[in-house]
């Protein structure tokens, strides 16, 4: 089996690993939150702090794989993988709001870092494969689909008087399978360029690259996918609760919003390939506009259920999309930076959107989170016309 294959394996299987940790915090962080804070407005801030430090060591982490290798900085990352589990578990257990925070913001601090599974797989094939190659990663959401959600439901009741604490104490086992799955990578993950060759040359200023407007376009789907994601999808859980909605109901909700998000990997690639980056970026806007109209119909079930797939569909068209044309802007000697950059805004906007979930739902309502989504959609569009229009 050659390099390439074994390696984009195991950042399959890691990705989901790290996505199934991060959908049982979507499922259950913000309720645990609720519970445990008492300021409920602050329900969320688990959540938030966890894309906050995401995003805060989004660069020094990409300066730290760049300096020791990627294999062993995934594996120290999936270290403190494990040390979060348990300090968010031991909170739970004394019921202690700020514990916890610091608990799943270390779950944040792996995240920065698993995070550029996706790119370690793209910067080692040409550039005919790239998308492929960021689709075949992302595949391994699919299954985190119904692990996290399932997981979270299934362990909750381990602790007596501590709902949840078990919950992420199985996310313990989900890292120490990751740190067995990397220690199988092979270190030989070198950038080719698109003739299969080894490429040097002078980085350029980081100021001429973010100038260029594929840089600028891909940052726009990137960051903008993220937020609009994690503004719905974080308010989903407390929006059902308010109406009345069991929690396994709620757990089902985001498990098929998980497989919206990761299913359409399978295709991604073909449809970018055979359609245009174009066609397939539009379409995760329509999808986007679809998840609005949807929630704004009703708060049954199959409101919250077919929203949220098509949301997870927009995502992903979106963020693929963006993580591809990305890939475009960058020459292999500054992609630590570039990368590094993308990820930071990006998940600045994911923090944002998180830490306003909480207060504009229960400040108010459902119907504001939703219509809140539009301007951003509204700005994706635009920047893929203005794309399009600048092609020709």
């Amino acid at each position: 089996m050659s390099s390439f294959i074994r390696n984009t394996s195991i950042f399959s299987i890691a990705q989901g690993l790290m996505v199934s940790s991060v959908s049982l915090n979507v499922t259950c962080a913000a309720l645990v939150g609720y519970s445990l804070a008492d300021d409920k407005s602050l329900a969320t801030l688990p959540l938030a702090v966890m894309f906050i430090t995401t995003m805060l060591c989004s660069i020094p982490s990409s300066l730290l794989l760049e300096k020791i290798g990627r294999k062993k900085g995934f594996m120290l990352a999936t270290i403190i993988g494990v040390g979060a589990g348990a300090i968010a578990s031991y909170a739970i257990i004394i019921h202690e709001f700020w514990l916890f925070v610091v608990g799943v913001g270390l779950i944040g601090v792996f995240n920065s870092v698993g995070n550029y599974f996706r790119f370690a797989a793209a910067d080692s094939v040409t550039e005919e494969y790239k998308s492929r190659a960021i689709s075949y990663v992302m595949l391994g959401g699919v299954v985190a689909a119904f692990v996290g959600p399932n997981l979270a439901s299934f362990a909750k009741d381990w602790v007596v008087d501590a709902q949840f604490a078990g919950s992420y104490a199985a996310i313990i086992g989900a890292y120490i399978i990751m740190l067995l799955v990397l220690s199988g990578l092979s270190t030989n993950t070198k950038h080719v360029d698109d003739k299969g060759e080894d490429t040097s040359q002078q980085p350029r200023p980081l100021w001429i690259i973010i100038k260029q407007p594929t840089f600028i376009v891909a940052v726009i789907c990137g960051m903008l996918s993220y937020g609009v994601m994690s503004l719905v999808m974080t308010a989903t859980p407390l929006a059902m609760m308010h109406h009345n909605h069991t929690f396994a109901n709620t757990a089902f909700v985001i498990q098929w919003h998980l497989l919206g998000m990761f299913i359409p990997s399978f295709f991604t690639g073909y449809l970018i390939r055979h359609f245009s980056l174009f066609m397939v970026l539009t379409a995760g806007v329509m999808f986007g506009f679809a998840c609005v109209a949807i929630n704004l119909m009703g708060h049954g079930l199959n409101h919250y259920w077919l929203a949220l797939i098509l949301l997870g569909v927009c995502w992903n068209f979106l963020f693929v999309g963006g993580t591809t044309l990305l890939t475009e802007a960058y020459r292999p000697e500054e992609r630590a930076k570039v990368q590094g950059l993308n990820d930071f805004i990006v998940f600045s906007t994911a923090a944002l959107a998180s830490l306003s979930a909480g207060y504009l739902q229960f400040t108010f309502g459902w119907t504001l989170v939703n219509l809140g989504i539009i301007p951003a959609l509204i700005i994706v569009l635009i920047s893929l016309i203005w794309m399009k229009i600048r092609a020709h």
